[in-house]
C-alpha cells in the first residue's frame, strides 16, 4: 500500500468504501461462488458493481475509492473495475461479516487521511436516480464532515416489509443541501407483519439499507468504545499500513482470529450519535428472482422474458435463458425459470426465496461443487 499522502489544508478528503463479497445464492443458478449477484447484469447492462461505482464517480475519485471483496471473487471484481487503482482493491483472506471489514477500512484511509470522510456502500443494490442519489450522499458527507455523528441513509418504507431492518427516527438534528437528519431512537430487526403495519402507518421508521457514511476519528472512536477487541485485532494491519509493507500477509494472519460480527451490531446499535436521511431515490436490492420483474417490461401476459423464450398459455413467468437455448413453457403461471450452461432452475415465483435450501444441498453433495 502506498504511505500516507499529502494532505492539503484541513479539508478532509472524500473516500468510497464498497463492499462486494457477497454470495447470492438467491439468483442461482447465474450467481455462483467466482461470479455472484454484484458480477451479473441482474437489472441493467453492466455488472451491479459497476453501476455503484459509476454512481459514485462525482462523490468520490478513483484513487479514493475502495473495493473490499473476497479470495475467490478478487478475480472477478478486478476485471470489473478497471478504473480503480489495484491497490484499493482489498482481499479479505475469509469473510468476518461487515464490522471488521469497515474497521479495515477505516485502518485503510486513516492511511491516505487521517481525517478522510468515507461512505460503506453496498455492491448489489439497484438505482435508477442517480441524481438524487448523489445528492443525499454529498449532503451525508456534508453532515458526516461537519460533526462527530454516524450517518446512515434510510429507505423509505412502501410496503410493511418483513426482510429488512427499521430505523426509527427520533427528532430532527441539522439539514443539508436541504435534506433533513434526523437523530436515530433506535435500530430493530426484522419484524413481524403486524409490527411492520403499525411502523409504516407511523411514518416514523424507514428500512436500514446499509449505507453508511462517517470521518475516520468517529469510527475509530466508535470502534475504541464499542468494539476494542476488534480494533486490538486489526492493530497488526494499521502497523503494516504505516510502514507500508505488504498487506495480504498481515491480513491472512490476524483474519481468524477476528469476530464475525455486522457493523450495526458492534457499533450502530450500541452508539449515541446516529443521525439518518431518509433517501430522496429509488432503491431495490433486489433480494431474490422475482424482484427483477420490477425492472423490466412485462409481456401482455405480465411475463418477464430474457433470451429465447417461449411462452404458451401461461403469464407472470420470469424467463431467463443464456446462450442459444430455447426455452418453451406450456400452461405454466407464476414461475421461474432460469437456464444457464450447466444448471436450469425450475421454481414457482412464490418459492425463490427456498432457493438457499438448493445450495445447501449441493454444498452436501459429494458431486456438487461444479455447480456452485
Amino acid at each position: 500500500m502506498p504511505g500516507r499522502m499529502l494532505i492539503v489544508g484541513n479539508m478532509a478528503q472524500n473516500f468510497v468504501v464498497i463492499i462486494a463479497g457477497g454470495k447470492g445464492e438467491r439468483f442461482w443458478p447465474q450467481s455462483r461462488g467466482r461470479r455472484p449477484k454484484h458480477l451479473l447484469p441482474i437489472v441493467g447492462k453492466t455488472p451491479l458493481l459497476a453501476q455503484t461505482l459509476a454512481r459514485v464517480r462525482s462523490v468520490a475519485p478513483a484513487r479514493n475509492t475502495f473495493v473490499i471483496t473476497s479470495a475467490l471473487q478478487a478475480d472477478g471484481v478486478r476485471a470489473c473495475c478497471p478504473r480503480i487503482p489495484a491497490e484499493n482493491i482489498v482481499v479479505e483472506p475469509m469473510g468476518r461479516d461487515t464490522a471488521p471489514a469497515v474497521a479495515l477500512a477505516a485502518a485503510l484511509i486513516e492511511t491516505r487521511d487521517p481525517k478522510g470522510v468515507f461512505a460503506v456502500l453496498p455492491a448489489d443494490h439497484v438505482i435508477h436516480d442517480q441524481v438524487r442519489y448523489v445528492r443525499d450522499l454529498k449532503a451525508a458527507f456534508a453532515a458526516a464532515a461537519s460533526a462527530e455523528v454516524m450517518v446512515t441513509i434510510g429507505i423509505k418504507p412502501h410496503e410493511p416489509a418483513t426482510g429488512f431492518g427499521y430505523i426509527q427516527r427520533g427528532e430532527r438534528w441539522k439539514t443539508f443541501d436541504r435534506r433533513p437528519f434526523s437523530r436515530v431512537k433506535r435500530f430493530v430487526e426484522k419484524p413481524t407483519l403486524a409490527v411492520a403495519n403499525e411502523y409504516l402507518a407511523s411514518g416514523d421508521y424507514v428500512w436500514n439499507a446499509g449505507m453508511f457514511v462517517w470521518s475516520v476519528p468517529t469510527v475509530m472512536a466508535a470502534l475504541r468504545l464499542h468494539s476494542p477487541n476488534l480494533l486490538a485485532g486489526l492493530e497488526p494491519v494499521r502497523k503494516a499500513l504505516a510502514s507500508g509493507r505488504a498487506l495480504p500477509a498481515v491480513l491472512k494472519k490476524v483474519y481468524p482470529g477476528l469476530e464475525k460480527i455486522s457493523v450495526d451490531y458492534a457499533l450502530l446499535e450500541k452508539s449515541q450519535n446516529v443521525v439518518v436521511l431518509p433517501a430522496s431515490f429509488d432503491w431495490d436490492d433486489v433480494g431474490a428472482w422475482p424482484a427483477i420483474a420490477r425492472h423490466h417490461t412485462p409481456d401482455a401476459k405480465g411475463n418477464v422474458l430474457r433470451g429465447h423464450v417461449l411462452v404458451e398459455q401461461g403469464s407472470n413467468n420470469i424467463v431467463l435463458a443464456d446462450g442459444n437455448h430455447l426455452i418453451a413453457l406450456l400452461g405454466l403461471d407464476d414461475c421461474v425459470v432460469v437456464h444457464t450452461a450447466d444448471a436450469t432452475l425450475i421454481a414457482p415465483k412464490a418459492r425463490s426465496q427456498e432457493i438457499k435450501s438448493l445450495i445447501k444441498r449441493l454444498e452436501t453433495d459429494k458431486d456438487g461443487a461444479r455447480w456452485l
